[in-house]
C-alpha cells in the first residue's frame, strides 16, 4: 500500500514563490522530488530545498513571461492578491476562478 502524503497546497490553487518573482497555478504534484540531479544542483544553495517533500508543477508567470515551474513545498506561499493568473494554460486546464483557486474541470487528468 502506498503512503499517503500530506500537502500544504492543492490543484488549482494560486501560489507565489517565497524568493523568486513569480506566481501561478498548481496543476500537478509529486509526493517527493522527481526531477534531474542537474536541475536540483542548479538551484542556489541558499534556497535549495530538501528533496523529501512535495514538489508542485505550476503554470507560472512574472511581468515578462509565462512558463512552467517545478517548486518545492517549502518555497511556496499562498498568493493573497485574489487576482487571476494570465498564463494561457490556466484557462485551457481549469474552470472559473473564485479569487483563491481555479475550479478543477470534470474529467481533467488532475
Amino acid at each position: 500500500m502506498k503512503e499517503v502524503i500530506e500537502t500544504n497546497f492543492s490543484l488549482g490553487q494560486v501560489v507565489k514563490h517565497k524568493f523568486l518573482d513569480f506566481r501561478g497555478v498548481i496543476f500537478d504534484v509529486d509526493p517527493e522530488f522527481n526531477n534531474t540531479e542537474e536541475w536540483y544542483q542548479s538551484i542556489p544553495s541558499q534556497i535549495r530545498p530538501s528533496k523529501d517533500q512535495p514538489f508542485y508543477h505550476v503554470f507560472a508567470e512574472n511581468d515578462d513571461v509565462f512558463y512552467t515551474a517545478y517548486v518545492s513545498q517549502q518555497n511556496l506561499l499562498i498568493d493573497e492578491s485574489n487576482e487571476p493568473v494570465a498564463h494561457p494554460d490556466v484557462t485551457a486546464n481549469f474552470g472559473p476562478f473564485n479569487g483563491r483557486v481555479y475550479e478543477i474541470l470534470q474529467g481533467a487528468r488532475n
